[in-house]
């Protein structure tokens, strides 16, 4: 069983990919060419040649960018699945399609707005190269971060459940989460290195493109993936019980 929800959950991710990376070049990377060519113009103004291309603008963007989002889509698609068979009949009685959309929506706060928030993403000809491999380390840490504060959130709603009712359980685990996130976030550094003659209409477009991708790939595995595992019958009410013991 657990082996067809993972073919489901990849096969959702790549539909996903293709999605994402059809939004990609129609919003994304006509950003992409504006920073790219800022930063062309203020190497000239330096005197300095600008770099060689070891892989064409052309192939970037087209077989590059189209490799990366689906193999990531179908990637996140299988992981997105096995998630999904851990959790089913764990957490009440939620049809496929809910729990499937719950989780994406899970996944989304907590492997993109909550990083985001800190480190949000930049085009190129923003952020030195010395400190890649910094912001690169933080950015991951907050994922890192992020997933142990839902966890963690997601046992005090337990607990906080029985006592208070789901409706409040839910409302102290989303308190408990937010005050955490916002703690590590104020003590984590701060990196600006966005050069102050860099376009700030440009930046803001390019960010919501990296979003809106974000949110194509999670809406799509969530509600498609959904919609595959209830049509197929995999997981029928009275089959909870085994979803259950796959992982015990």
């Amino acid at each position: 069983m657990v082996g067809k929800l993972l073919v489901r959950g990849m096969l959702a991710g790549i539909a996903a990919g293709l999605l994402t990376f059809g939004f990609a070049r129609l919003v994304g990377e006509p950003q992409v060419d504006q920073a790219i060519s800022f930063e062309e113009k203020a190497d000239a103004a330096k005197g300095e040649a600008p770099e060689p291309e070891l892989v064409s603008r052309g192939t970037q963007a087209g077989l590059g960018l189209l490799t990366g989002v689906v193999t990531y889509g179908a990637a996140f698609g299988g992981l997105f699945s096995l998630v999904f068979a851990y959790a089913y009949g764990r957490v009440g009685t939620l049809s496929a399609r809910a729990l499937s959309a719950w989780l994406a929506l899970g996944a989304f706060i907590t492997l993109v707005i909550v990083p985001n928030i800190k480190y949000p993403a930049n085009p190129p000809s923003v952020g030195d190269p010395e400190t890649i491999g910094m912001r690169t380390g933080l950015f991951f840490l907050m994922i890192a971060i992020s997933l142990a504060a839902m966890v963690f959130s997601l046992k005090v709603r337990r607990r906080a459940a029985l006592k208070l009712g789901a409706w409040n359980g839910s409302i102290v685990a989303g308190v408990v989460f937010v005050a955490i996130i916002a703690g590590v976030q104020l003590s984590m550094p701060t990196i600006n290195e966005v050069p102050a003659a860099f376009p700030a209409v440009l930046l803001w477009k390019f960010r919501v493109a990296a979003i809106g991708m974000q949110v194509i790939m999670w809406t799509t595995v969530g509600l498609l993936f959904g919609a595959l595992v209830e049509r197929s019958k995999l997981l029928a009410p009275a089959s909870r019980s085994a979803a259950k013991s796959a992982y015990l």
